[in-house]
């Protein structure tokens, strides 16, 4: 089996969010698995490659000219880029100020065109698209001619852009027109022939208005060929047996060395020792992540008996508020902006809680990150979340976390004080930590499902 993954993210080469996790960590277990996969990336110009080969793409004139170089890249392996006009950047989506590049749409699009080539050019078996960056690849695609899986990270971005674009698209341009636009990822969820959202719960969630960011009836429309599948987490990476950003190696079986990174982490953000948990987070703020939801309970973190920690960048009124929360609670919160690798392994492995008071969550990747090291989270019971995250109240025995029933800074502030208080009884926090360590996070099973899901294709 042949597999063309086209997608605008890869760790390490270029990681903005989760899908860049997301599609390296699937791809490295769908090669473990026997399957042979060509990864199209952008060449957004700043990847060498060993054992290159340059050559020409044949696309239509709006996105020549268009090339490739295939090679192997040091830290990830065997990789295809794709250039054409205008992809290369210092950043995949935004300027040094964070405004997303005029020409994104653009960008993108010629990057779809291109990778259709490819498949031309490379004859797949399937091909794999990722998000609105790649959907528009499948209106290069004959009908009928090849398989189309396309995933959904995230609905809320679809590259929506002007009508002009649709007469690009070729024969197939009519299901890219929506509410008077061009809509690449409604053509892709219209002309794929499977779509996959990445996780069970997600898959209910788009299926009604409020989910489905204006494309609820498209998807319900779809009916099978809308599929669920949970996100994986590469456990190699996130590994605190292996991990060499923490200060000592524990594990399921013996976590003493987790209060050396607990240590670590508070020195680190300067905060003074306390007898309550350390609430940890790794997010971008963005009114997804509903960290503005937790902004008002900052005055009462000592009343609460917690102190959390905060690495973070995205909204700049979110990221300036935080700023000022810090500097007035600085015993109880610590606020560090940017993202920081090092720094990320140290806080899902010296927290005590995680938290993540998302508003929507397709899968979510930090809390599955944060459970290997024994860091139990405190969610929103929404998407992944609610797939991955077993609230302790509701099965003591089963739990992992605790889950808030509604996205609000009343309910959040009380499933934090049943994570205390769940947090302060000894007996019952090892064994949640027992069982969050010892679950299966890795791609496996979620790349199983992918190849079930190729072979019925193929064979179709």
């Amino acid at each position: 089996m042949r597999i063309l993954f086209a997608t605008a993210e890869l760790h390490p080469l270029v990681a903005v969010g989760g899908l860049a996790q997301a599609a390296a960590g699937l791809v490295h277990e769908l090669r473990a698995q026997g399957i042979e996969v060509e990864v199209a990336l952008p060449d957004y110009g700043a990847a060498d490659l060993a054992e290159e080969e340059s050559f020409a793409l044949d696309v239509a004139r709006w996105a020549a000219p268009a090339s490739a170089r295939r090679g192997a890249h040091p830290a990830f392996g065997a990789v295809t880029l794709v250039d054409v006009p205008g992809i290369r950047r210092p950043h995949p989506y935004v300027d040094e100020t964070g405004v997303g590049w005029p020409d994104n749409d653009a960008r993108f699009l010629r990057f779809s065109a291109a990778v259709a080539a490819l498949a031309r050019e490379s004859r797949p078996d399937l091909l794999h698209l990722n998000d609105w960056h790649t959907a528009a690849a499948v209106a290069g695609v004959e009908e009928g001619a090849l398989p189309v899986v396309l995933t959904i990270h995230n609905l809320a971005y679809q590259g929506q852009t002007g009508r002009g674009w649709l007469r690009r698209l070729g024969a197939r341009r009519s299901a890219f027109a929506q509410d008077g636009s061009c809509n690449p990822l409604a053509g892709g969820i219209a002309l794929a022939d499977a779509v996959v959202v990445v996780s069970p719960t997600y898959r209910e969630e788009v299926l009604r208005p409020e989910g489905g960011a204006g494309l609820d009836d498209l998807l319900r429309a779809r009916g099978a060929a809308l599929v669920g599948i949970r996100n994986g987490i590469d456990v190699e990476i996130w590994d605190p047996e292996h991990d060499p950003h923490i200060p000592a190696p524990f594990a399921a079986r013996d976590r003493a060395g987790k209060a050396d990174s607990r240590r670590a982490l508070l020195a680190r953000l300067a905060l003074p020792e306390r007898p309550g948990p350390l609430a940890v987070a790794v997010t971008r703020l963005t009114e997804q992540k509903g960290f503005d939801l937790v902004l008002p309970l900052v005055p009462s973190l000592p009343e609460l008996g917690l102190q959390i920690g905060i690495l973070g960048a995205g909204d700049a009124s979110l990221v300036e508020a935080f700023r000022r929360a810090a500097a007035v609670q600085p015993g109880s919160l610590a606020f560090v902006e940017g993202y920081d690798e090092p720094l990320s392994h140290l806080l899902l492995a010296g927290g005590d809680l995680l938290l993540m008071p998302s508003r929507f969550e397709p899968c979510g990747l930090a809390q599955m990150q944060a459970m290997r090291y024994g860091t139990l989270p405190v969610v929103t019971d929404v998407g992944g979340l609610h797939d991955t995250v077993v609230d302790l109240a509701q099965s003591p025995t089963r739990g992992t976390g605790w889950r808030s029933p509604e996205v609000t800074t009343a309910a959040i502030r009380s499933t934090l004080e049943r994570a205390v208080a769940g947090w302060a009884d000894p007996e019952r926090r090892a064994a949640a930590q027992a069982r969050a360590m010892s679950a299966d996070w890795s791609w496996r099973g979620p790349a199983a499902e992918y190849v079930a899901l190729y072979r019925r294709l193929i064979d179709r």
